[in-house]
């Protein structure tokens, strides 16, 4: 149901689903993506992502910069036509989202953790590109105090957070090591005994 929304929203909007994709990739970066970064984020080919890219640039939506602190690569950045055609996208009507909001607050927070765990599953069997989650992120200490409701912590805001308010796109994230995502990983899931020592970003 919410591919067919996609579909229906991007079409209204004079947009393929893999554009509308790119447009709300970008609006999340400010120095922008390199064209295989967003191909490797959305699962397509270059040569797609690279027609999708030139679409939208033929319709006055991204520009192409010098990417930062890389001269000799292009980066891919979204104007502010861009934003405005995603900000009417979201003024669409959608009945995902209606009916996510008629669920309880804890039965969202539920939906929400689950989402996290599925698509972590899901990166680490190569079946999904890696996504910016809170619990592969160096700055994200999981489990941390006693408060039920906000037992997380973000060191890069320096401040408690619950499940309810866990990221599954963060334009801050920043890739723990391996071995921290493990261990963050085993101290996310319920029941886990909870870092004693966070690592230290």
């Amino acid at each position: 149901m919410i591919r067919a929304e996609q579909w229906s929203n991007a079409h209204a909007l004079g947009l393929n689903p893999t554009q509308m994709s790119i447009l709300a990739m970008l609006a999340g970066r400010n120095d922008g993506l390199r064209v295989k970064d967003i191909a490797h984020h959305l699962g397509v080919s270059a040569p797609t992502a690279t027609d999708s890219i030139a679409a939208l640039e033929r319709k006055g939506l991204v520009d192409k910069a010098v990417m930062a602190g890389d001269a000799r690569a292009v980066a891919i950045l979204i104007r502010a036509e861009g934003r405005a055609l995603l900000q009417a996208a979201g003024l669409a009507a959608s009945a995902s989202n209606t009916a996510l909001a008629a669920l309880p607050e804890a039965d969202q927070t539920r939906l929400l953790t689950l989402l996290v765990k599925l698509i972590r599953h899901l990166q680490e069997a190569g079946a999904l590109p890696a996504q910016r989650l809170c619990v592969t992120c160096r700055y994200f200490r999981p489990n941390l105090y006693p408060d039920a409701d906000q037992p997380h912590h973000c060191a890069f805001v320096n401040a408690a957070f619950g499940n309810r308010d866990l990221r599954l796109d963060c334009g801050e994230h920043e890739t723990a090591d391996p071995a921290v995502q493990a261990a963050t990983w085993k101290a996310f899931e319920p029941g886990a005994v909870a870092l004693q020592t966070p690592p230290n970003p």
